[in-house]
């Protein structure tokens, strides 16, 4: 998956549900966007927050 032009290589069938990714990016809406394509192409529901993590803007996903 990309995000943000950033090629991230996530194991899909071990992003088990309560488990949470953190993606770093500038414009969180647009990764977003990026992320919804392939989640919804792979059924996976997730809920999505801009957050900052050590001072790091970026958008985590938490498998529903």
């Amino acid at each position: 998956m990309q995000v943000a032009g950033i090629e991230y290589d996530v194991p899909w069938h071990k992003f088990s549900r309560g488990s949470s990714l953190f993606f770093p990016c500038l414009d969180p809406e647009a990764a977003q966007k990026e992320m919804r394509v392939v989640l919804k192409r792979l059924k996976i529901k997730v809920v999505a927050k801009t957050t900052i993590v050590e001072g790091i803007k970026g958008v985590r996903i938490w498998r529903v």
